[in-house]
């Protein structure tokens, strides 16, 4: 194939290889060549069209009773970190570049564990609030279910989602990238229950603490508290899976995951930050000059492309593309994505699907014709407060490498000539 054929041209090569293929090589002179072949299969009763589960009943239904996902997609999985030297003190990751749209199923959750998945029955679970307030107060989860409850799309993403990128880039943006999920919670608004025992007026900052063999606390500002923080006990229409909290956990919408306190055992209001190990040797963010920067909650904007990504393959040669990714901001909505296909030269506008969400994910698409030459792909989000996701050059100068947490720099793929996909930045890439 010349590089100088137009992209009609392109385009209409991809789509005759796809038709040609489905036909068996047949070539394709027009519409009266695929009568014509449709016809001699069906008079020949070619058996090799017929598909193998025409041939056999299927399964009955309840196979089984808890729906799982076809035995052809196994490889669509949660990946575990290679960093820490246990599994019950880690993190596994979702598998970004094999979902679609912008809810993630609860079995590819990604997780981040401190002293490994609890099993809590809930029946004897409690829920203490006490501290600065009025009437403290004891909840069991029937209390809980009894409020009224509200339901909403958010996602969560870990603080050291992408720490990688800093200093040793990963190989694929599952791993780069998949500390991130996003899903329908339902619970019942925090700050209903804080109606419930009343704050006293010094009642400034929110501790919450785990239920867990670490006792993972965080402390919070009041504000966010009667905003939109929720007491949640279920996810995408389901109750929680135990290592996303089960029974019932704190979810605080755009900020860092890790003060989304799973396994939630007690809620103590006081007048200042409680400062936590979880808040003072860890989750702060280390400059270049020294100091360290603390309480830095909100997760900025960020997006990556997850199709074609980093450890892929655009396969069938040169032709149409579909570029697909996501965005998100903890400050609130997307308001749009740009798209470089020439390495950062130039820059085109994607589309957004609907609808979005505050501090959800935002799916992009742009379609695109690759001829076939070495390129670099890369995406660019902006948030509605203007806010612009900063090229990893910028983001570095400002924070240095000993920064781990909040990394949120452009994600630029390379693309090779047989198609492989690789991470620019990686060893080897």
């Amino acid at each position: 194939m010349k590089r100088t054929e137009t992209r009609d041209a392109l385009v209409d090569k991809g789509r005759r290889r796809l038709l040609t293929t489905a036909l068996g090589g047949a070539a394709l002179g027009g519409s009266s060549v695929l009568i014509a072949k449709a016809a001699m299969a069906q008079d020949s009763g070619a058996s090799s069209l017929i598909p193998k589960s025409m041939l056999s009943q299927g399964k009955p239904i309840l196979s089984p009773p808890y729906g799982l996902p076809s035995e052809f997609e196994e490889d669509v999985i949660r990946r575990p970190t290679d960093l820490t030297p246990t599994a019950e003190s880690s993190w596994s990751f979702t598998p970004l570049q094999d979902l679609h749209g912008t809810i993630t199923p609860n079995g590819l959750f990604f997780e981040r564990h401190h002293a490994g998945v609890p099993t809590i029955d809930p029946d004897s679970h409690r829920l203490l609030v006490h501290g600065l307030v009025d009437r403290p107060l004891v909840f069991t989860m029937n209390d809980l279910t009894r409020f009224p409850a509200v339901t909403r799309i958010h996602f969560l993403e870990c603080s050291g989602n992408s720490l990688t990128e800093f200093t040793k880039p990963a190989a694929t943006v599952q791993t780069s990238h998949g500390l991130l999920s996003c899903v329908e919670w339902t619970g019942v608004p925090l700050a209903t229950l804080l109606q419930e025992v009343g704050v006293k007026p010094e009642g400034k900052w929110v501790l919450a603490e785990g239920a867990d063999g670490a006792a993972m606390t965080r402390s919070h500002p009041i504000e966010k508290a009667m905003d939109d923080a929720l007491i949640a006990f279920a996810q995408n229409g389901e109750r929680l899976r135990p290592e996303q909290g089960y029974p019932v956990r704190l979810l605080l919408p755009g900020f860092e995951g890790n003060m989304s306190i799973k396994w939630l055992r007690r809620i103590k209001i006081g007048d200042q930050p409680f400062m936590t190990r979880e808040e003072t040797s860890k989750y702060t963010d280390l400059m270049p000059d020294g100091h360290s920067r603390q309480f830095t909650y909100t997760m900025q904007a960020k997006s990556v492309i997850t199709s074609p990504a980093a450890g892929g393959m655009i396969e069938g040669g040169p032709g149409p593309v579909q570029i697909s990714g996501i965005a998100w901001s903890g400050e609130g909505r997307i308001q749009k994505v740009d798209v470089s296909v020439d390495g950062g030269r130039s820059w085109r506008t994607a589309s957004l699907d609907e609808p979005v969400l505050p501090k959800a994910l935002t799916r992009f698409r742009l379609p695109w014709v690759w001829d076939g030459s070495p390129t670099i792909i890369a995406s660019r989000a902006v948030d509605e407060t203007g806010y612009v996701q900063p090229k990893r050059e910028a983001l570095i100068a400002e924070r240095g490498t000993n920064y781990v947490y909040h990394y949120n720099a452009i994600a630029p793929w390379k693309i090779a000539e047989n198609g492989e996909v690789t991470n620019v930045y990686a060893a080897g890439a």
